[in-house]
């Protein structure tokens, strides 16, 4: 009896979290050439610093020839993080701590696109003088070097994402902006469980509220009161790798691993 018990409760307080959990659908969808800035052309990489572009990410584009499946991408220098895609398709991601990638596709030209983030600045330490950010180096592919890129500098942490143009599309498969709508009877203190989602930032109601990271413990985004309003209210993300996710939920207590 005592067992049955134990289980009921247990049960109901599954059940009391769960009514407690809001899920928000994602309806809508833009890419990135909304936020693009002024594309350079360089024979080689450059870094953030050399774009005028001290924080946040930067997209790297070359056209590549692939003799055959398993040719390893290696960079010289990758700050910080990196998602990297052939085409539409996402192949992995790349840190100054893991810096080579086989490629899974056959043989043939591609447009390789290498969607970069500046994380921080280095403030102390023996490399405080080595503050370059974004992609520099050597850019191979089988040990031969990438040249002819295109840098575009990305604008998405000054965006107005209010006034983005969205489509009710399907999603496309290069990272991009995502939009829901969700109903708040009592505005209050919540969190965003951004489990399943793998780098980005995030706006409510147009007003930025933070970061998130598939990699770290702290799974969501603190929701401020202030931020919401009775009715209805706008989630938009930002999604640097296309984990295809359809929903966020809002939850009364911090989301960890």
């Amino acid at each position: 009896m005592m067992k049955r018990t134990g289980m009921a409760i247990m049960a109901a307080v599954v059940n009391v979290m769960f009514l407690q959990a809001q899920e928000i659908k994602i309806t809508e969808y833009t890419t990135l050439e909304q936020v693009y800035d002024a594309p350079v052309k360089s024979e080689k990489s450059l870094p953030f610093n050399e774009l005028n572009k001290e924080s946040g990410y930067v997209l790297y584009e070359a056209i590549i020839k692939v003799n055959s499946n398993g040719e390893v991408l290696e960079l010289e220098n990758v700050r910080d993080y990196a998602a990297v895609y052939t085409d539409s398709t996402l192949q992995g991601t790349i840190t100054d701590n893991d810096k080579k990638l086989p490629l899974n596709i056959t043989a043939g030209e591609y447009t390789l696109r290498i969607y970069t983030e500046n994380i921080g600045r280095i403030t102390y330490g023996p490399e405080i003088l080595d503050n370059s950010k974004g992609l520099f180096g050597g850019m191979k592919l089988d040990g031969v070097t990438i040249k002819n890129w295109t840098i575009t500098p990305l604008n998405i942490r000054e965006a107005d994402v209010q006034h983005l143009k969205f489509s009710t599309a399907k999603a496309g498969k290069l990272p991009g902006f995502y939009k829901g709508i969700f109903d708040v009877t009592i505005p209050k203190d919540q969190y965003l469980d951004m489990s399943g989602w793998g780098m980005g930032e995030v706006w409510i109601n147009g007003q930025y509220i933070g970061a998130y990271w598939e990699k770290e413990k702290l799974q969501s985004i603190q929701v401020v009161a202030d931020l919401l309003q009775k009715g209805k209210n706008e989630v938009v993300v930002f999604e640097m790798k296309n984990n295809n996710q359809k929903t966020i939920r809002l939850t009364e207590k911090p989301v960890f691993k």
